[in-house]
């Protein structure tokens, strides 16, 4: 078969791509740095042609007309399952709801509930042999190409081919829209003097040898950075992020001492700097596989002396953790986080760290609570927390009773709010 003129009888402009679209259908989209930005950018010119379209989709990067018009609503519902800026921005508009799931069951639990009609993805450019690569984002993609009616791929030659479960044949793709675009990337945060703390405390917990899972922001950079001197590191991390890379080039990570795709890191999602991009460019170190796979607490399990490193808002004094929700008023999303917390500590010698600072606004409000607000998200329930940070210390809840809890969590509370706390568990009885 001659695999280029495959290729090119399926190639169209953006705008005869989207006329596969029709109305009351689920479009499921590819995401973070593979968001398919010209697609979603020309979605609103079809408005007069459908309605009651449904477009799936998490960590939104990009603010589209489809979703942000008020004037839309009844054309198009984003159902986005992490939100990021803009889906909180238009969600009071009625335009955005939330897709309630963890990350390894969205797409069983998603199909279940309805099949997908159109896929958009993107890719980089096709080889010798018929085959693109997934390349930045496995997590839903191969699942949905594998299932959707119609597969548009917006084909980039800026995205950096990668390994693992990432390849799509030709055969697989019917409509092919090409963009030159800058792909998204996020500077590396500036760490604080709260930050290298946190970090400092994390690194203490985590032994030469282990196997991490760690995400962006600036938390999980102050803990990549006092991690810089462990020795045979491995990774099987959701998230593969410019930390990660630093960590990797020095020296900290070897990925030898795993015990699950020894010799490999293992992630779904890559985001990051250009230069993050250029190191994962046809890396056979790096494997990319599906959601499923990687965020699957079993598997994750299986890993040698696993470490999950996440951030939460808030944690009540019984250990309940808030992860995704400012009292009723949606932030994020479940993804990956209760996931690595359950696996890590299914890992022999395995352990979950939640860091977060102690307070917000200024020190005015803390993040360690007698009790959530109403309507506040439950992420991680009180059974599964293991060691949680702040800037003023750890706090060892495995095993411990509801007053061992209270006395492990005011320790680590600001100061300004230590007597408040021990008031309220003493005027509540939380022991």
């Amino acid at each position: 078969m001659n695999y280029k003129e495959l290729y090119q009888r399926k190639l169209v402009p953006v705008l005869e791509a989207l006329e596969a679209v029709r109305s009351k259908q689920e479009i499921v989209c590819s995401l973070a740095a593979c968001e398919p930005v010209t697609l979603l950018s020309n979605l609103h010119h079809i408005k007069d042609k459908v309605e009651n379209v449904s477009v799936v989709n998490a960590m939104m990067m990009g603010e589209y007309e489809f979703f942000m018009n008020p004037e839309l609503a009844g054309k198009f519902l984003l159902n986005s399952w992490f939100y990021s800026k803009a889906p909180r921005q238009a969600h009071p508009q009625g335009n955005v709801s939330y897709v309630p799931l963890q990350l390894h069951q969205f797409s069983s639990k998603r199909t279940f509930h309805r099949r997908p009609n159109v896929f958009f993805g993107c890719a980089s450019p096709m080889d010798k042999h018929g085959y693109l690569s997934l390349s930045l984002s496995t997590v839903l993609e191969k699942d949905f190409v594998e299932q959707a009616d119609v597969v548009i791929m917006e084909v980039n030659p800026h995205l950096p081919r990668t390994f693992g479960d990432t390849h799509v044949h030709i055969s697989q793709i019917d409509y092919i829209v090409e963009s030159e675009r800058e792909i998204p990337t996020m500077d590396p945060p500036v760490l604080t003097e709260k930050d290298h703390l946190i970090g400092a405390y994390a690194a203490d917990l985590i032994e030469d040898g282990s196997t991490i899972q760690i995400g962006f922001g600036s938390i999980p950079g102050a803990v990549a950075y006092s991690l810089r001197n462990k020795k045979d590191l491995g990774v099987h991390s959701e998230m593969f992020s410019d930390c990660i890379l630093d960590l990797y080039e020095a020296g900290a990570i070897s990925n030898r001492k795993k015990t699950l795709w020894k010799d490999k890191f293992i992630t779904d999602v890559g985001l990051g700097s250009r230069r993050l991009y250029d190191f994962l460019d046809e890396n056979m170190a790096v494997e990319f596989h599906r959601g499923s796979v990687v965020n699957d607490p079993a598997i994750i399990g299986r890993n040698h002396k696993m470490v999950s490193i996440n951030s939460m808002l808030e944690i009540d004094l019984t250990g309940q953790c808030c992860a995704e929700s400012v009292g009723s008023r949606l932030y994020s999303g479940t993804g990956g986080h209760k996931e690595f917390v359950t696996g890590a500590q299914e890992s022999p010698g395995g352990k979950s760290i939640l860091a977060f600072y102690s307070t917000a606004r200024d020190d005015k409000v803390s993040r360690i609570v007698p009790f959530f607000d109403p309507g506040t998200v439950v992420t991680t329930s009180r059974v599964d927390v293991d060691y949680v940070i702040t800037e003023f210390g750890v706090a060892c809840l495995r095993g411990r009773s509801i007053r061992e809890r209270v006395k492990e969590l005011v320790n680590i509370a600001h100061p300004n709010f230590r007597d408040y706390l021990k008031s309220e568990a003493e005027r509540h009885m939380i022991w």
